[in-house]
């Protein structure tokens, strides 16, 4: 059993000297308690029907199971554990492939014990648990597939008005903000209306376009880019 407060973590990493040295640097960081240790995707997914664990910080090329194919496993047997990656890579082929699986957070392993921890907690509260060099990337992205250019998934980027999915302005925007990596709270905050109206938005919006989570949702806004809309 675990004390009150405290939040599981599996750990899955095929290196053996990164995965002993994730597990003692997340033993020194409070509020967190490290339940196992995988070498692989199969073993994490074992592992987590076995601890139950809050977040699984995941890497993404191991053998047997990549992290991706792991990810999904667990995200579809067990939706109370948030997916946090943390890899070497940020390129476009191991982040959109990783956030649509269910992870919710994706930070690059040079990421230090306060960013690992801040991101454990972003995903915990229900935001999404990006570095700001994954942001970075994706909104270089966005930004090289923008002036009608194609978009991130070889579709045109619309202009304003142009939203997918029958979207309106409002749930664009509050995806914008979803993407940014505000909670339902702070997006309550930037637009001036109420928490309940914000989740109303957001369960409109996840209906529209599909998407299951909030990290699908920021891998679909810089899809489709819709982010930065507001001024």
């Amino acid at each position: 059993m675990s004390g009150a407060g405290l939040t599981r973590v599996l750990v899955a990493d095929d290196q053996t000297v990164v995965r002993e040295g994730i597990v003692m640097l997340l033993g020194l960081l409070p509020g967190i308690e490290v339940v196992g240790a995988a070498a692989d995707g199969e073993e994490a997914v074992a592992m987590v029907e076995r601890y139950h664990p809050d977040v699984v910080l995941m890497d993404l090329r191991m053998p047997r199971c990549d992290g991706v194919e792991a990810t999904r496993r667990i995200r579809a047997a067990h939706p109370r554990t948030e997916v946090v990656v943390l890899t070497t890579y940020a390129d476009d082929d191991s982040l959109f492939p990783a956030l649509q699986a269910g992870a919710r957070g994706y930070l690059t392993k040079d990421a230090g014990g306060e960013e690992i921890a801040r991101a454990i907690a972003d995903v915990r509260a229900g935001a999404a648990g990006l570095s700001p060099q994954v942001q970075l990337r994706l909104l270089e992205r966005l930004s090289g597939a923008s002036g009608g250019s194609a978009g991130a998934a070889g579709k045109p980027v619309g202009r304003p008005g142009e939203l997918p999915d029958g979207l309106t302005a409002r749930e664009a925007e509050v995806l914008a903000l979803i993407a940014e990596g505000l909670s339902n709270t702070e997006i309550a905050q930037r637009l001036f209306v109420s928490p309940a109206t914000v989740k109303t938005h957001i369960n409109n919006l996840f209906a529209k376009t599909a998407v299951r989570d909030r990290a699908q949702a920021v891998a679909y806004a810089f899809r489709h880019g819709i982010t930065g809309m507001q001024q």
